[in-house]
């Protein structure tokens, strides 16, 4: 597979194919990484990808919720023809995956940590993998031999299987595509003892929009469940025991919070650990507990979100460090094995998260914090380092972008676009101006509306269909948080009937449609009640 280059008519020697390492983590907030903002977290390991290579700020995901985004980033395909759409319908094991691709071509193929499809990698040589969301505490592992569990913290245990990998198993005769994939920071958050006492004594600033009122915004934004103070649950969330919460009677501040597991998850959480780790655990959480039970009855409702948003932010970038610092192992690895010149490292996340902007927690939403995602590349010798690139790139093009690095040809039916001119500041020639998002899981957890749009630099319009029919069109630059709906608006007319058309030509462009809509919608009428059910049904221990 290896391509002859020529010069002035002289043979030279075949070009050598990168290592391809592909880190992600789950709902990595791009606001949780030092190298887009500082004020939450500083990430040295993270950040030295895109001091090294590219920084992506516009790089977003074409559906916002796990398995449908994993499934686009494999395939290089929409969600509406892979057919995955959420994170209950199967995959369709017959769509091609570029590491079957890159397995073909002669590389060797891995895949450690969460996949989150509930069936075995396809194109991979070697795998462990997480069965669902996994656990962080003495995970459970999918291997080629079987199920193993090991005792530890799932981070450090994922980096230490890839390091293994690296060391003992890789073949030095083949190139490498290696799939890193951490669990962290999905919800329910559990940092690691060290990390938790750490974290848990810090005060981080509060998002300028934590106390969002939905004005000017439409029904979507205004019914979601995923507001901190109403929907963010006491105990698996903020590690509040379920006897305090008895002890104390009613703390609910109005609509008692969405239980994530079940009143008993936390209990579950703890259970999984050996006697030497609750060891270090229980400290911080009777720590916790004291302060919630002294505080709470006696706080605002204002107050009340605020020590929410603290908890939250204290476990999810407890998380956050612990990743951050196991990557840190892996690029150390690289560097010390002469493995960093010709291997292409890639850092992203499933898709954003909110971080308590608009009083949010989790995803799903085309708004900026959900929709857009982090995505840093670097490769030495053939990108130039530090560069910042504003375009509009999705997951839709990892797929390409990993195939033509490797030399290996892309599939027809692949709709996204190879980034390798823009990693090496060919931006002259990049054509896309404006990209296309499709969420689908509605009713379902967090009951966000299903709705589909086009998003530019410029402008984002968005309709919202099934049980309402709204529009929303938001000016990305006059209006960074997104907070003034301008879809009816007469300034915006023009716009409007603009990105309308726009919109519809990308429909047609990536096969969407309204046919195609209440296809998937009559497909899962039947299960959609039950999304995430396995996620979050569990019984009291």
């Amino acid at each position: 597979m290896s391509t002859l280059l020529s010069c002035g008519g002289n043979k030279q020697e075949p070009k050598k194919r990168p290592n391809i390492l592909f880190i992600m983590s789950d709902d990595h907030a791009y606001q949780a990484i030092s190298a887009y903002s500082g004020h939450l977290i500083n990430t040295p390991n993270i950040d030295r990808i895109a001091a090294e290579g590219v920084l992506f700020t516009e790089a977003s995901v074409t559906n916002s919720i796990c398995a449908p985004s994993r499934a686009t980033l494999l395939t290089g395909k929409h969600t509406h023809l892979n057919g995955k759409i959420n994170n209950i319908q199967k995959f369709d094991t017959t769509e091609t995956t570029f590491p079957q691709l890159f397995q073909k071509a002669g590389y060797q193929t891995a895949m450690f940590g969460k996949l989150h499809f509930g069936n075995n990698p396809k194109g991979v040589d070697d795998f462990m993998i997480l069965p669902g969301q996994g656990s962080y505490i003495n995970p459970e592992f999918v291997t080629p031999k079987g199920d193993t569990t090991i005792t530890g913290y799932v981070t450090d245990i994922i980096t230490d299987v890839t390091l293994d990998w690296l060391d003992k198993k890789r073949d030095t005769a083949k190139p490498f595509m290696l799939m890193y994939l951490h669990k962290a920071p999905h919800r329910a958050w559990w940092p690691s003892a060290e990390k938790m006492k750490e974290f848990s004594k810090k005060t981080f600033p509060e998002p300028e929009t934590l106390f969002d009122d939905y004005s000017n915004r439409g029904t979507a934004a205004k019914t979601a469940e995923m507001n901190l103070l109403y929907h963010m649950d006491y105990t698996q969330d903020s590690k509040i025991m379920p006897e305090t919460i008895e002890e104390m009677g009613s703390v609910e501040p109005v609509i008692p919070p969405i239980i994530y597991g079940g009143k008993y998850a936390l209990k579950q959480s703890l259970n999984r650990m050996t006697k030497e780790q609750k060891a270090l655990y229980n400290p911080i959480l009777d720590a916790i507990n004291t302060d919630f039970k002294d505080n709470w009855n006696g706080m605002t409702d204002k107050e009340k979100m605020s020590w929410k948003y603290q908890r939250y932010m204290q476990d999810y970038l407890a998380c956050i460090s612990s990743v951050d610092d196991n990557v840190g192992r892996v690029l150390n690895y690289l560097d010390i094995n002469n493995l960093t010149d010709n291997t292409m490292v890639v850092y992203t996340s499933d898709q954003g998260f909110y971080l308590g902007e608009h009083g949010w927690f989790d995803k799903r939403f085309i708004y900026n914090e959900s929709f857009k995602t982090p995505l840093l590349v670097r490769w030495p010798n053939q990108i130039k380092a530090g560069i910042t690139n504003k375009e509009m790139v999705q997951n839709l093009d990892f797929a390409q972008t990993f195939l033509e690095a490797a030399q290996i040809k892309a599939p027809s039916d692949m709709q996204g676009k190879s980034l390798m001119p823009l990693l090496k500041g060919e931006i002259q020639g990049w054509d896309r101006d404006a990209v296309y998002y499709h969420f689908y899981e509605y009713p379902g957890w967090h009951s966000v509306k299903r709705h589909y749009g086009i998003v530019t630099k410029d402008y984002k319009l968005v309709h919202f269909y099934y049980d309402i029919d709204e529009w929303e069109l938001y000016d990305r630059k006059k209006d960074t948080h997104e907070l003034k709906n301008v879809y009816h608006d007469p300034k915006y007319k023009n716009v409007v009937l603009e990105m309308k058309k726009r919109l519809s030509e990308l429909r047609i462009k990536y096969g969407d449609s309204d046919e195609l809509q209440q296809k998937y919608l009559e497909m899962t009428q039947n299960t959609s009640s039950n999304i995430n059910e396995s996620e979050s049904k569990k019984s009291k221990p």
